[in-house]
């Protein structure tokens, strides 16, 4: 059982999506995460050790070579193509909301900003961490993450830019956050961002990729339930 969990972490890794996708060519023909997580599940692997230890795992797998660039932006794409087409299988498995999550990320780029390469990567890792993300998209207004963390209470919060003028939009919606929700977690990310600017309009935080934001959350998360 333990192997054939591995192998579907190889393939989500990989992103290797089913036997029809010819890449990798080395393994053209052969099953990957879809077929391998029917297997399990025919076999009486536990849908939780399927999530947990191979899709999960697989996804975890590929984030920590992206944030050592040893990955990069297609192979992120196709490892999270690879594990929604295998979750699909264990989906019924669980009752409606039964899918266990570390909490709610609720997630956009910033007001006048329509990047959103950077955002959709911290929300794939996010998920494949166990994490709930709400996205809001691109070009968010400030209101809108506030209406967002009012909906969703003990929720955190992720701002992404791409620009230098866009990324002065995250010091306001911190500011009214705070005013608020002041218990609210908030975490920046973009090319023109920085600890230090992170640090200036109070956010909590400030991660160079999406994995090592993905990473010191799930370890405070770990920390709270000791």
């Amino acid at each position: 059982m333990t192997e054939l969990l591995q192998k579907i972490a190889k393939m989500v890794e990989l992103g290797k999506i089913d036997r029809n996708m010819p890449f990798p060519p080395e393994l053209k023909g052969k099953d990957g995460a879809s077929e391998l997580t029917l297997k399990a599940l025919e076999i009486g692997i536990d849908p939780q050790d399927i999530l947990n230890n191979g899709l999960t795992a697989g996804m975890n797998a590929i984030g920590e070579k992206f944030s050592k660039g040893e990955a990069f932006i297609p192979n992120m794409l196709i490892a999270a193509k690879a594990m929604h087409a295998a979750m699909e299988h264990i989906r019924p498995y669980f009752s409606e909301g039964d899918i266990p999550s570390h909490g709610t990320m609720i997630l956009g780029t910033v007001r006048g900003d329509l990047h959103d390469i950077g955002k959709n990567l911290v929300k794939m890792i996010m998920t494949g961490g166990g994490w709930n993300v709400i996205d809001l998209g691109t070009d968010v207004e400030n209101k809108e993450f506030v209406n967002a963390v009012n909906d969703h209470k003990g929720a955190i919060v992720g701002m992404s830019a791409l620009l230098t003028t866009t990324m002065l939009n995250m010091e306001l919606v911190v500011k009214e956050l705070h005013r608020i929700r002041p218990e609210t977690m908030i975490f920046i990310g973009g090319a023109p961002v920085s600890q230090s600017f992170s640090d200036e309009i109070g956010a909590d935080g400030y991660f160079r990729d999406p994995y090592s934001l993905v990473r010191y959350l799930n370890k405070d998360k770990l920390r709270d339930s000791q």
